[in-house]
């Protein structure tokens, strides 16, 4: 998705931990990913302020799928340039896939992005 900077997730072959992740992990790599949407801090606070299907929380591995915008939630109280160190920059969502329909999760994505 041209909104979408780059993904984080070992299960992607272009991931640093790949091999790690096949090797510990041959039933897939989770449902927690991150990703970083073009537009920095508004446009993830945007998206947040947006999904209807995903729960705003900060928790993981609920049977619900839950969105985060940790810049502005969770690692609201560090500088700027310590967010980024902790891997939290304005840019970074990240998500906790449960057990809804994907249709249904990847259309409410694709509308709160809109």
């Amino acid at each position: 998705n041209e909104r979408v900077a780059w993904v984080n997730y070992a299960g992607l072959e272009s991931h640093a931990l790949y091999a790690a992740h096949r090797k510990y992990c041959p039933k897939g790599a989770g449902s927690v990913f991150t990703f970083g949407l073009r537009g920095g801090f508004d446009a993830g606070m945007n998206l947040v302020n947006r999904v209807r299907v995903f729960s705003h929380l900060a928790n993981i591995g609920d049977t619900r799928s839950l969105i985060i915008h940790p810049a502005s939630t969770t690692h609201r109280q560090l500088s700027d340039e310590d967010r980024i160190k902790a891997g939290a920059g304005p840019e970074v969502v990240r998500l906790s896939v449960g057990i809804e329909d994907v249709k249904d999760l990847i259309a409410d994505l694709d509308q709160a992005m809109g």
